[in-house]
């Protein structure tokens, strides 16, 4: 099996401004991971995954535990981080819906991974720090 800092090297000419370091890589997953920080982001993001467009109110119906106010923080930053899109619809109530934006949707395939590599580790699964 190889290591992980063997796999590390330099990314394909144009994807990267600099060469991709272990440190640098770390880094850039660490900001990465910095977007998706929330109790209740990933969530919203699995709700609107395959483009789906939800209101507010399916939004906060369908996320049990999920408070008005935290559900409005959470969509905020997500919005000003570029992964979802919003709408108000000049009605009366206003009507708001929210979905990804192509940068937000490129997320499913990366999460997808990272939910079959937890799933290889298992719940109760002893973990061998060997090679």
């Amino acid at each position: 099996m190889a290591r992980t800092h063997e796999k590390v090297g330099y990314a394909p000419e144009g994807e990267y401004d600099e060469p991709a370091t272990p440190e640098i890589a770390a880094e850039r997953v660490e900001q990465a991971l910095e977007l998706l920080k929330g109790r209740w982001k990933l969530v919203i993001l699995f709700r609107l995954f395959g483009g789906k467009v939800q209101r507010f109110s399916e939004l906060e119906r369908a996320i049990p535990g999920i408070s008005q106010k935290m559900l409005i923080q959470q969509l905020r930053q997500m919005e000003r981080d570029g992964m979802i899109w919003r709408v108000t619809h000049p009605e009366v109530p206003p009507r708001v819906e929210y979905g990804l934006t192509e940068w937000g949707q490129s997320l499913c395939p990366a999460l997808d991974t990272l939910l079959r590599w937890a799933a290889k580790r298992g719940a109760s699964s002893p973990v061998d720090p060997r090679p």
